[in-house]
C-alpha cells in the first residue's frame, strides 16, 4: 500500500474525487445511508489514503482535537470493496492512529464506530464509551482510545 497524508487545501482534484467516490461507494451505496457526508469538516481535517496501484484501496480522516470532539478523531474510515479481505483495514486502523500520533502528539483518540466493528477497533485499543445510538439507522458507539 502506497500511503499519502495531506491537509484538505493540498489534495489534488483527482485525489479528493477519489475520497469522495469511495465515501459514497461505501456509506452511501452500500450501506444504504442517504445523508450528506460533506459535512463541511473535511477542510479542517487531515486525509489519510492508502492506494494499491493507482486505485484508492483505505481511506480515513483524521480529525484535530477541538475540531470535531475535545480529543482527536479517527473518522471516515472505509475501504474499497475490492481490496477487502487482505488485511488493508487493520493497516489502515494502525497507519491512522500512528499518524495522529504522530500530527497531535500522546492524545485520546475517539471514534463513532458501527457497532459491529466493535470487537475490531477493540483489538487497537478502543474501549466503548457511550450508549447504542443510532446514526443514519445503522448501531454506533462512541469509542476511546486513551494516550495512557
Amino acid at each position: 500500500m502506497n500511503w499519502k497524508l495531506k491537509k484538505f487545501d493540498d489534495l489534488q482534484p483527482h485525489e479528493l474525487y477519489a475520497i469522495l467516490r469511495l465515501r459514497n461507494e461505501v456509506f452511501v451505496v452500500e450501506q444504504q445511508c442517504i445523508f450528506q457526508d460533506a459535512d463541511e469538516k473535511d477542510q479542517g481535517c487531515y486525509h489519510l489514503m492508502g492506494f494499491i496501484d493507482e486505485s484508492l484501496a483505505a481511506y480515513t480522516r483524521l480529525v484535530p482535537p477541538g475540531w470535531i470532539y475535545p480529543e482527536a478523531s479517527i473518522g471516515r474510515v472505509v475501504t474499497s470493496p475490492a481490496f477487502r479481505g487482505g488485511g488493508s483495514g487493520k493497516l489502515l486502523m494502525q497507519r491512522s492512529i500512528e499518524t495522529c500520533i504522530d500530527l497531535f502528539g500522546q492524545v485520546d483518540i475517539k471514534i463513532g464506530a458501527q457497532l459491529y466493528l466493535k470487537k475490531f477497533y477493540e483489538s487497537f485499543g478502543f474501549i466503548q464509551s457511550s450508549a447504542i445510538y443510532l446514526e443514519d439507522n445503522i448501531e454506533h458507539i462512541y469509542m476511546l482510545r486513551s494516550a495512557s
